[in-house]
């Protein structure tokens, strides 16, 4: 089973969850907020994704221009990186849907489709 890391009040992730019911996809849904993921569960996704690591920050949210990690990210070592996104679920890039052999971080319908049909 698929797991769905979302955060409810955001539109992006509502577009997803509803493409996924749409498309009959069963997942098991999980609050980034609540349960935000763990450095372990982030290098397992990071190394299934094949993305770069910058692809898990969430770039346009609030908490990343606060802490201004557009000038601190590329001095921080992964592992520093892996700490920092454990540390709140409003820093990772979401929705994302993380399969046996897939991780799909942020939702473009067209990637979804190739990846899930």
């Amino acid at each position: 089973m698929m797991e769905f890391l979302c955060y409810s009040r955001c539109s992006t992730c509502q577009k997803a969850k509803k493409w996924l019911d749409e498309n009959g996809i069963s997942y098991q849904e999980r609050p980034i907020k609540e349960q935000n993921p763990t450095v372990e569960e982030l290098k397992l996704w990071h190394q299934k994704s094949g993305l770069s690591l910058k692809k898990f920050f969430n770039t346009s949210g609030m908490l990343y221009k606060e802490m201004q990690l557009k000038d601190k990210l590329p001095n921080m070592s992964e592992e520093e990186q892996y700490a920092l996104l454990a540390t709140d679920g409003m820093l990772v890039k979401r929705p994302i849907l993380v399969g046996d052999d897939f991780v799909l971080t942020g939702f473009k319908e067209k990637e979804w489709s190739e990846k899930l049909q």
